[in-house]
């Protein structure tokens, strides 16, 4: 039986996966959580084989989260599935930790199929998502925002989507002057002039989607 920790901030989601998930004789929906400090808590708690994990969450979340929860745990198996698109942070949740990683849009079958090759130990990456890794490695991660810590990817992707620095340290719980830092060192990387030019280098380069 392969025990997993659902995680994902919105119920009717939680919901919909749960019943996809109990209807597999092998697998077993043993915790839920909304956010990332009950996914800590319950991680510490109770053993699980795989931790299903949507990205964006209240609290700790993203890639940070699954930075922790292999401290923490180091067996502990992660398949992020998420609404941001592969070319986003499919790279950047391998990295991390992730042993997998799927969109939201995924069927039901290749959701089960996925749970339970990383279960096994596999991972679970589109050949899209592979070229990408094996083209960053080959080319020294030569694109100017591959050179951004996950914090400022988070950050970058947050100003793109159009929140306020103020909204995104609400959402990041950091202090807006952390934000304002991680912006400014952003800008510098890329050597771009503003928001404006930001955006339109995010849009080149396909680090958009509809939800930060």
């Amino acid at each position: 039986m392969i025990r997993i920790l659902l995680a994902d901030d919105h119920a009717l989601v939680r919901e919909g996966l749960r019943r996809i998930l109990t209807a597999a004789a092998d697998i077993e929906v043993a915790a839920e959580a909304a956010d990332g400090d009950e996914v800590l808590a319950l991680v510490r708690s109770a053993e699980f084989d795989l931790a299903l994990l949507d990205l964006s969450m209240p609290g700790l979340s993203g890639l940070a989260l699954i930075k922790r929860l292999k401290l923490e745990k180091p067996r502990l198996r992660i398949l992020v599935l998420s609404m941001h698109g592969e070319s986003q942070y499919a790279a950047r949740a391998l990295k991390a930790g992730a042993s997998g990683y799927l969109t939201k849009d995924s069927a039901a079958a290749q959701l089960l199929g996925a749970i339970r090759k990383i279960a096994a130990g596999g991972v679970q990456i589109s050949e899209a998502a592979a070229a990408q890794l094996i083209g960053a490695s080959a080319t020294g991660d030569s694109l100017p925002h591959a050179a951004l810590s996950d914090r400022e990817y988070e950050v970058l992707r947050h100003i793109v989507a159009g929140r306020t620095i103020t909204d995104i340290a609400d959402v990041l719980n950091l202090s807006v002057k952390t934000v304002s830092t991680h912006k400014a060192r952003i800008l510098q990387k890329l050597n771009l002039a503003g928001t404006a030019e930001l955006v339109r280098y995010a849009i080149e380069h396909g680090l958009t989607d509809e939800k930060a």
